[in-house]
């Protein structure tokens, strides 16, 4: 539905218009953009997002060295399917990196759905 630097430029977009109180605590997360899934990825035709990390609530201070980032991948084509215009598209990028940033910071869906409520008033 759109290219590729569109959508990229939507992603960064989104990062950079979170929450000052939570952009400024993401460290070492990688976002990425991928079409689609792997096809061995339960539900690969509905996932939207996908975290892969340790939360930070379950991280150990005793952890030294070189850690790999966290990374939060995007499925560009999965979001394009249920989204009927650009607008749409947009908005679900920044459901879809805000509920995999929940993951990140170890927070419920609770808790997520209360903190968007809040951003999305304030905005």
């Amino acid at each position: 539905m759109v290219n590729q630097d569109i959508f990229d430029q939507w992603v960064n977009e989104t990062i950079n218009d979170l929450p000052p109180f939570f952009k400024d605590r993401i460290e070492n997360v990688l976002f990425v953009v991928e079409d689609k899934p792997a096809a061995n990825i339960e539900f690969s035709d509905e996932i939207l997002g996908l975290y892969e990390g340790i939360p930070l609530p379950e991280r150990s201070v005793s952890q030294d060295g070189f850690i790999f980032p966290d990374v939060i991948t995007l499925y560009k084509k999965n979001i394009e399917a249920i989204s009927r215009n650009e607008a749409e598209i947009k908005q679900q990028i920044k459901e879809t990196v805000w509920h995999e940033l929940g993951h990140y910071f170890g927070l419920d869906e609770n808790q997520m759905d209360e903190i968007e409520r809040q951003w999305n008033r304030n905005r």
